[in-house]
């Protein structure tokens, strides 16, 4: 079972963090152990396999789960948000390939040689223009390894159509993302309200979304967006830099 990072309020990217154990509904907390001999003394019920440590309560108040955890729902169960949302979709990007890009014929064709930066709209470019014209926001951040990956290159290569269509998209490295104390999964924010976070299997297959408006997940979107928003570089700018050192 997996670790999902929740959130932190330490300064210094160390602790106190609270996780969630992925499959189950058990919280991991982690913090200073406590050592003060009389609260030790007052603790009842102990079990020799347990520990105590201290967090504070503001970590609680921001991060810890408030509601069941959602369901997965097969991605298109979300498809009208993308055309509902009243004036920002946000996505965050994290890994480093993507089935669907693979499987496309666009990824075959840029594997060939063939320019793929201004390929002509489809239905998802179409609707970002829609909704661009209407004064809503389209915006993605990119977390890149570096080198690039083979998935990474490609999205560089094909991200001027999506940017012509209305779309913002920029990038950052993996290891700013990790200072940053990012979130390790893919999702979408919409509104500051809606969340959606993608599965993924082994071979970045996408399982489905985990839908949710809880506040505290929310919240935590909403921080994320904007630390990466803040240090994320414009893809014609990153994608300059990354042909110069390749």
């Amino acid at each position: 079972m997996t670790l999902r990072f929740l959130g932190t309020t330490s300064d210094d990217g160390d602790c106190p963090t609270l996780y969630e154990i992925e499959g189950t509904d058990e919280i991991l907390v982690q913090g200073e152990y406590e050592t003060d001999p009389e609260h030790l003394a007052a603790l009842r019920d102990v079990k020799e396999s347990e520990t105590f440590v201290r967090v504070p309560r503001a970590l609680l108040a921001r991060y810890s789960p408030r509601t069941e955890a959602p369901a997965l729902q097969p991605f298109p169960a979300i498809s009208h948000l993308f055309r509902e949302f009243r004036h920002t979709a946000w996505r965050l990007e994290t890994r480093r390939g993507y089935a669907s890009d693979r499987n496309g014929e666009r990824w075959h064709r840029w594997q060939a040689g063939d320019d793929v930066a201004q390929d002509a709209d489809n239905s998802w470019r179409e609707n970002v223009r829609y909704q661009a014209a209407r004064g809503k926001r389209f915006e993605r951040v990119r977390l890149v390894d570096d080198p690039p990956t083979e998935g990474q290159q490609f999205l560089l290569a094909t991200a001027p159509s999506a940017v012509a269509a209305g779309e913002d998209i920029r990038n950052l490295s993996r290891g700013q993302a990790e200072d940053l104390r990012l979130p390790d999964y893919d999702f979408w924010l919409f509104d500051s309200r809606i969340v959606a976070q993608f599965a993924f299997d082994e071979d970045d297959t996408t399982l489905g979304v985990y839908v949710t408006e809880d506040p505290t997940e929310v919240l935590a979107a909403c921080q994320a967006r904007d630390a990466a928003w803040h240090h994320a570089t414009p893809t014609a700018e990153f994608s300059r830099r990354v042909r110069s050192i390749v």
